[in-house]
């Protein structure tokens, strides 16, 4: 079932894309205005996530975005732990626009105290106008390290181990004022894993939507496929959903997911909840923008 609907979102994104690219073909006979400018797509996404995985968008330059991620417990943890809402899985993030193309980030997660660190480019710019491009695709290299005390002190333990790299192409297309989709590949590297027949490198495939519900409003929802013959842990793919409110200054997000950890390498690869058991984290993503440096039009 999960790989029917993996073949059939691929089959229905690149059908999409080879239409689009034929109909501006054929606008492109008409002519061509010497006057023309370029207009770029903007905000395909509303923030730097889509609900837990990453956009296509960066902070703008000269841009702090400050990021608070928070879930709470499994709703199925039941009435003594309040449904979840006793427990708390918290990751702190700053991203930094560069440039209008380049940006760096680093967080901190409680989900075995790890610092994750990532670099994100814009390879290609959806635009219309002098140059046609149908599509946005950037590229997201990150390494994370696990912090945690070593169970087993006896044997050698080296910091390498601790050592996780996960590397992404984003493509993705606003198809519409209301609909933006995304399509992740993504290469996980673990330098460490549990047994001989995990494999320390492994592959998987995300899938992103955000449907536009108001002009502040947005619905959003993700799922990751990650192949089951790559690891020997009782795992399951990631499935969340996102509600998003713009408020002007930041974004606020509401969401539920079968995953509990906020960093690519923990929910693409160890998710162990289960929708269909109940295994649900309701959680939110908070994320403010501050100026550290204006652009040169700007300045004074």
């Amino acid at each position: 079932m999960t790989r029917n609907l993996y073949t059939v979102f691929i089959g229905l994104f690149f059908f999409a894309v080879t239409d689009l690219i034929a109909q501006e073909d054929m606008l492109a006979l008409f002519g061509k205005d010497e006057k023309q400018t370029t207009e770029y797509t903007y905000a395909t996404f509303k923030t730097s996530r889509v609900v837990y995985g990453q956009s296509v968008e960066n902070p703008a330059s000269g841009n702090m975005l400050f990021l608070v991620q928070h879930n709470f417990g499994a709703i199925n943890s039941g009435a003594y732990e309040l449904f979840g809402l006793d427990q708390a899985n918290i990751r702190l993030g700053f991203e930094y626009g560069i440039n209008d193309l380049f940006s760096v980030g680093i967080g901190r997660s409680t989900y075995e105290k790890t610092i994750d660190g990532f670099v994100k480019a814009k390879i290609l710019r959806q635009s219309t106008g002098a140059q046609n491009m149908p599509l946005t695709v950037s590229y997201v290299g990150s390494m994370v390290v696990k912090s945690l005390k070593w169970e087993n002190t006896t044997r050698n333990n080296y910091f390498s181990s601790r050592l996780a790299y996960v590397h992404q192409i984003l493509v993705a297309r606003k198809f519409s004022n209301a609909f933006s989709f995304q399509l992740t590949p993504t290469l996980i590297h673990k330098n460490l894993v549990a047994t001989t027949d995990d494999k320390n490198t492994s592959f998987a495939c995300g899938f992103g939507g955000r449907y536009k519900l108001t002009q502040r409003t947005s619905l959003n929802a993700e799922y990751f496929y990650y192949p089951d013959n790559q690891t020997t842990m009782d795992r399951t793919d990631v499935i969340s959903v996102g509600f998003d409110i713009e408020t002007g200054g930041h974004v606020f997000q509401l969401h539920i997911s079968n995953a509990d950890a906020m960093f690519d390498r923990a929910f693409i690869s160890e998710t162990t909840g289960s929708w269909g058991k109940g295994d649900i984290y309701f959680g939110f993503n908070i994320s403010r923008a501050f100026v550290i440096r204006k652009p040169k039009e700007f300045r004074k």
